[in-house]
């Protein structure tokens, strides 16, 4: 008995030592993407009603897409934040963390996808998911690009971030 409960034990602390490792992992990917030069910086405004969104994206060396999103909807605070992903074939998959109006102590992350038609990218609809934290497009379920409120145009990019 006294046998198992260690081995319990032993196997439990590498399973903690192993996900401390994917943590810094993580960080240090993180750390490489954000001190890397973009390779093309493109900025975009999409407008529904009384809505307004503006979305500056950075294509990196690796091909690694990063950027800021404003979020201003009618009667909702603004929802500001950074965009983390990549494009797969014609379609931007991304990350979007943020916090909403002046309130910093929680940040949301929803996933984000794009299709890329000319000079357009159109912000997807699609069913999510909400698995231990983390939100993701269900597999399986297209995502619709016809039926959409927002989609960008491509604009001249204001300031330096």
């Amino acid at each position: 008995m006294k046998n198992l409960i260690l081995f319990c034990l032993l196997l439990a602390c590498f399973g903690f030592e192993s996900c401390k490792k994917n943590q810094n992992l993580n960080a240090t990917d993180a750390a490489r993407t954000q001190a890397e030069k973009p390779i093309n910086v493109q900025c975009y405004k999409a407008l529904f009603e009384k809505d307004t969104i503006d979305l500056e994206i950075s294509t990196l060396q690796n091909g690694k897409i990063t950027g800021n999103m404003v979020m201003k909807i009618f009667n909702m605070p603004k929802k500001t934040g950074k965009i983390n992903g990549e494009f797969r074939g014609d379609t931007l998959f991304a990350d979007y963390s943020f916090i909403q109006g002046t309130y910093d102590k929680i940040t949301y992350k929803n996933p984000l996808a794009m299709l890329k038609k000319g000079n357009e990218l159109i912000l997807g609809n699609g069913k999510i998911e909400t698995y231990l934290g983390a939100s993701y497009f269900v597999k399986g379920v297209p995502i619709d690009f016809d039926n959409v409120k927002y989609k960008f145009i491509s604009v001249d990019c204001v300031g330096e971030k």
